[in-house]
């Protein structure tokens, strides 16, 4: 039987797919935009023929009906890696879970506590040799394929081809559903003016010849685009963005330097435009390897120079970092704050960057008035997440300067982020520290 002949003896429908779902299964879907919309858009479907299907995801895309719905919850329960604004607004129906992780680690903790059942993602076309590419993500994906009882892809000629653990065998894969619509894009956030300032600030302490790690949003955006005078910068990173590509069509990124993985740019899924997509296509200088490699704080700790950006929601004077709730509301997930910025730390010549606005308006309680509050406190909020400990805290910036934290004591640390707060803030935060006996 020739590969053609394999192939085609593993195409079903997506009804045929969803058929393959039974009551109390385990189902992993691929990350964000890898995620498989057909199938999981009709997923709902099937609510009155199943219970207890346990859902996992990892910031999907799509407000699907299967979890929005409250009518659904019987049949399934969903349990992410990372919220996104969907997950958010169905948390209150008691439907969605989340599961604590460091995302190197985010596979290989939850099969040991279960079996994966189905495994559904997406693919690009199969090659003449059989090989499909996984595409946008190997964050986890290989790891639970490799797991899974039934793995159903859905082949996408949209989907870039990508190289690194993205590829593999049709022999792998038990079903293909053939679909055909755009892939889920990421917008660019433009940069506010705060933005900038911190932007500039981050820049500053990166230098040429260094590897990077960047996030998504208006902070990342901007420092990207601060980073455009700089020389033979490389890309060891969680994700890979639209302000990657700009760096590397501007010659910024050669990766000549890197000592790891020299000339590649490394990342463990890509989310962004159009643009990126069209980018990594085809294009060996992009590797998405397997997540538990690419974030394990000892392998990117191996990069010269390695400088991890990431951004937190709140701060204490400690130096413990909320990255991922509001009090004790999930808000996203720890993903891989913690693994990049250990990771940076064990560097030579490495630095570990947290970034975050100086001040937010949040709403008063009883009414639609907004007040301004510091981002910098002397203790989190009640029931805040610490997604990065104090130890492992080295540099923050706001838009009022930068504070090394690295070797300090609690005294100078005191002193270093109040000096970066709101000048609004900064009498009262003395004061709090004083009352804590924080010093």
């Amino acid at each position: 039987m020739n590969i053609k002949e394999i192939y085609n003896n593993k195409l079903i429908t997506v009804e045929e797919g969803l058929n393959k779902i039974k009551s109390n299964y385990n189902v992993i879907s691929a990350l964000a935009a890898a995620e498989p919309r057909e199938l999981l858009s009709k997923l709902h479907t099937i609510s009155d023929r199943v219970e207890n299907v346990n859902v996992v995801t990892c910031l999907p895309m799509g407000a699907y009906e299967y979890f929005t719905d409250p009518q659904n919850k019987d049949s399934f329960l969903m349990e992410g890696w990372f919220y996104s604004p969907a997950i958010r607004k169905t948390h209150k129906n008691k439907n969605v879970s989340f599961i604590p992780n460091h995302l190197h680690l985010a596979a290989t903790k939850r099969l040991d506590h279960r079996k994966t059942n189905v495994f559904v993602g997406t693919a690009s076309c199969m090659d003449k040799h059989g090989y499909i590419s996984l595409s946008l993500s190997a964050t986890y994906e290989r790891e639970v394929i490799d797991d899974a009882d039934i793995v159903i892809l859905e082949v996408n000629p949209n989907m870039p081809r990508t190289f690194g653990d993205t590829i593999i065998h049709i022999s792998e894969v038990d079903h293909v559903i053939e679909t055909d619509y755009s892939i889920p894009e990421f917008p660019v956030t433009e940069p506010s003016e705060k933005d900038k300032i911190i932007g500039k600030y981050i820049a500053e302490l990166v230098e040429d010849g260094s590897t990077i790690q960047l996030g998504i949003g208006g902070i990342p955006n901007a420092v990207a685009a601060e980073l455009m005078s700089k020389k033979d910068l490389g890309i060891h990173t969680e994700m890979f963005t639209d302000g990657m590509v700009d760096l590397y069509e501007a010659g910024v990124i050669t990766s000549k330097k890197k000592t790891l993985m020299p000339g590649k740019m490394v990342a463990t899924f890509a989310l962004g435009t159009k643009k990126l997509y069209d980018f990594i296509d085809n294009n060996p200088a992009v590797n998405i390897m397997n997540g538990k490699w690419v974030n394990d704080p000892y392998v990117i700790g191996q990069n010269y120079k390695m400088i991890s950006i990431n951004t937190t929601l709140q701060i204490d004077l400690t130096g413990q970092c909320c990255s991922e709730s509001i009090g004790h509301k999930q808000f996203s997930g720890t993903g891989g704050q913690a693994d990049t910025a250990i990771g940076a730390q064990n560097s030579q010549g490495g630095k570990s960057i947290i970034a975050l606005y100086s001040t937010a308006k949040i709403r008063v309680p009883g009414s639609e008035e907004r007040k301004v509050v510091s981002k910098i406190v002397p203790r989190l909020d009640h029931g805040a997440i610490v997604s990065l400990s104090r130890n492992d805290v080295d540099y923050v910036v706001t838009e009022y300067g930068v504070a090394e934290l690295r070797g300090t004591s609690v005294r100078d640390r005191v002193e270093r982020l109040i000096n970066i707060a709101h000048p609004d803030f900064r009498e009262q935060l003395k004061k709090n520290a004083e009352e804590l006996m924080i010093w």
